[in-house]
């Protein structure tokens, strides 16, 4: 097939398109030609594949619409992500990418993670729910540790668990861009949440953060509340549905009373009573600098003098808006503890200097230190011994274990001994319960200081604007090999533009966009071009500017991969 170059006309990105599905062997997808020219491309759920995204990934090489691609749910793979990600090496237009739900899973991570390494157009990175697991948090990190123009990030809906929330905590400690990060719906708890809370302590960057459904508990409360102390950028945090419960809600506003900056905080959904509530308004209360204007605890049932106390709040702060459930909760009171009736009687006779049977002699003629329920009963009512009816009837059946109708009060003789062993038993529960709590929280306390101190050093590197970090152990700049170079536009002395197989070298002017077809390509099958083209090049010279030391390096790298696997050449 020849096409003439008379009309001077170049071939549009639809005929390239239509062309690459055709060698490509799939369906071309109607809503992306009829689309062409704006400025944001959806092609969500369109069952795509691997091959569709290829031929999609050829006709949006030189596109300079485009600045907005969402692909979510197309089945894309790792080999799908591997083809765009060639394609976003010369297209500099795309701003925007959601891959979100495309099963990318590791290969998708690892081909992503590289490509940010030299992309200098993408601000906005969408990937939920690609199965991420641990390993994978540690191509995001090392890739934006030295990409500061991304400001978007949604791992959202992943698996990043304690090894993740380490490498994510690295990336925050490193990261110099980012302003929003969605990490809901993932495992990040216990190490993992005080790992990634280190990280956010020394960010400087980030504004919103989403870490709703990850089951943070107290503990991920407690080194959030320590991060909050120090960071002094974060405007909107999401902590819905996070296991947090009123002593994590206490630890957590530890570090909002030192904090002037956080304007939006999100706890629906957790273990939170009117107790937890009242500790967050009292903290806006009693902090002149706080910044906070929205609270949501829409779960939570409070009282009147929840209802009060905001009502004195946001008078101070009149831009306070708390959303909660609805007036009608109570704070869980414990009965009074009733206290041991022997332990009340015992401390009436030593306060008087009594002996047991000088209180019971009337009743007790013989001295037996016996008498009957009733008469015991009787003398008990009728004495200054401060005892209710409840106290009373416990006492009798204590003395009376068998039921025999007779008081033996033999045993008050024994109560001294027998309460001071209570009563020390009691002492070491409790002094065991808060030293176990204490070192519970200096060991979080302790593991959070240590993260800190690990991602410090890196952290407080200066990095001049788009440099990588010269590091031999840290991520080596991203080099693929090409999808398909077939796609792209040679000019020839003659008076037609061929689709030929042409070398990297050989690039168009940014101004030139003629698509023609030769007659030797007319003739190709998707069998021989996946063997003599198979590769994307870049179509922009601007590319290569800053790349002269490693071109050399790179040719070798590939000719190393040629040599060893002689099908791929």
């Amino acid at each position: 097939m020849v096409v003439e170059n008379s009309n001077n006309k170049d071939m549009s990105t639809a005929d390239v398109y239509l062309r690459a599905c055709e060698l490509v062997g799939v369906v071309p997808v109607s809503y992306f030609i009829r689309n062409l020219g704006n400025s944001t491309m959806n092609l969500n759920h369109h069952g795509l594949g691997p091959l569709g995204c290829k031929a999609l990934a050829i006709a949006l090489v030189t596109d300079m619409h485009i600045n907005k691609l969402e692909l979510v749910g197309n089945h894309l793979l790792g080999e799908g992500a591997k083809y765009l990600v060639e394609m976003l090496k010369a297209n500099l237009t795309i701003q925007s990418l959601d891959l979100s739900n495309n099963h990318l899973q590791t290969g998708g991570a690892e081909c992503i993670g590289r490509m940010l390494l030299e992309n200098i157009s993408i601000k906005s990175v969408k990937l939920s729910g690609n199965g991420f697991t641990e390993d994978d948090a540690k191509f995001f990190a090392d890739t934006l540790a030295s990409n500061y123009r991304v400001k978007e990030l949604d791992l959202s809906h992943n698996k990043f668990c304690g090894g993740g929330g380490e490498h994510l905590g690295q990336m925050l400690a490193n990261n110099e861009g980012l302003e929003v990060l969605d990490l809901s719906w993932n495992h990040l708890r216990m190490k993992g949440a005080v790992a990634f809370c280190a990280g956010l302590k020394a960010n400087v960057t980030l504004k919103h953060l989403n870490l709703s459904w990850n089951g943070f508990g107290n503990e991920g409360a407690l080194s959030l509340g320590e991060a909050l102390k120090f960071n002094n950028t974060l405007v909107h945090l999401d902590l819905s549905n996070n296991r947090i419960t009123n002593e994590g809600v206490g630890m957590l506003c530890r570090g909002l009373e030192c904090n002037d900056t956080l304007r939006v905080l999100l706890l629906a959904y957790n273990s939170i009573t009117v107790e937890g509530a009242l500790t967050l308004v009292n903290v806006v209360k009693n902090t002149p600098k706080s910044a906070l204007e929205e609270i949501n605890i829409s779960n939570v049932l409070v009282n009147e003098n929840f209802v009060k106390l905001l009502e004195l709040t946001c008078e101070e702060h009149p831009s306070l808006e708390v959303q909660y459930g609805g007036v009608g909760g109570f704070i869980a009171k414990k009965a009074p503890k009733r206290p041991d009736p022997m332990k009340v009687i015992q401390d009436y006779l030593d306060k008087r200097k009594l002996r047991l049977w000088d209180f019971f002699r009337n009743i007790d003629k013989d001295g037996t230190m016996q008498v009957p329920v009733a008469d015991f009963r009787k003398a008990v009512e009728q004495s200054s011994i401060p005892l209710d009816r409840f106290q009373i009837e416990r006492l009798i059946q204590r003395l009376d274990r068998d039921g025999t109708g007779m008081v033996d009060y033999r045993g008050l003789a024994d109560t001294r001994k027998q309460m001071m062993r209570d009563h020390r038993r009691q002492l070491r529960k409790a002094e065991s319960r808060e030293k176990k709590e204490k070192q519970k929280s200096d060991r979080i306390l302790k593991t959070f200081q240590s993260a800190v101190e690990a991602v410090t050093p890196r952290g407080s590197l200066v990095m001049s604007p788009g440099g990588a970090k010269e590091d031999s152990d840290g991520p080596q700049h991203f080099s693929a090999t090409p999808l398909s170079s077939w796609h792209h536009i040679g000019m020839t002395n003659s008076s037609r533009y061929s689709v030929t197989n042409l070398s990297a070298g050989h690039h168009r002017p940014p101004s030139s966009r003629s698509y023609m077809l030769d007659d030797s390509d007319a003739e190709l099958d998707p069998g021989k071009l996946s063997r003599t083209a198979n590769h994307l090049t870049r179509s922009r010279p601007a590319l290569n500017k800053t790349k002269g030391k490693k071109k050399k390096k790179k040719g070798k790298k590939h000719a190393d991969k040629s040599s060893q696997n002689p099908t791929e050449t």
